[in-house]
């Protein structure tokens, strides 16, 4: 007789993106996975994680998250030097590194880390081919939001 395992309560998410949304058209996504020390996974855990401010780098064929800050735990070792900021490899298939190459080669196109999170013991980051917004395009982006609401506001009140 097998024993299932139990979901944990609570999210899956360590951390979101939120501006990457607002500051950037998001063309396409990407899942993959983090090449991380002992430390970063303990620290990850405890949900120490900010990737506001990262993207994705490409280099020798390979693409490296740049920018991700992981804070150290205080009961960290000791003997292990802790680099909150490093360049951590992302773990992509060859086909998926081409593909993406590819497509940041396209003039105004970058990648950007979206949300970090767990998929059973493994964390993965998704990331998105974006092209950046101008300031007339995230006005707009307001005023569709913000119209939705009220359409929704509305259509609540006429059904009463």
């Amino acid at each position: 007789m097998t024993k299932k395992k139990s979901h944990k309560p609570g999210s899956a998410t360590i951390a979101l993106n939120k501006r990457a949304r607002h500051e950037y058209f998001i063309e396409d996504e990407i899942e993959a996975g983090l090449a991380l020390q002992g430390w970063e996974v303990k620290s990850l855990r405890a949900g120490k994680a900010n990737i506001s401010d990262s993207y994705v780098i490409m280099r020798d064929g390979e693409a490296y998250l740049f920018g991700a800050t992981i804070s150290p735990l205080n009961v960290a070792s000791s003997h292990v030097v802790c680099d909150p900021t490093r360049t951590r490899k992302l773990l992509l298939k060859q086909r998926e590194l081409d593909n993406l190459y590819g497509q940041i080669n396209r003039d105004g196109y970058t990648v950007v880390a979206l949300s970090l999170y767990w998929k059973n013991a493994w964390c993965k980051i998704k990331i998105g081919v974006a092209k950046g917004k101008k300031d007339h395009d995230k006005r707009e982006t307001i005023k569709d939001r913000e119209w939705k609401l009220d359409k929704a506001r509305i259509m609540k009140n006429a059904n009463r």
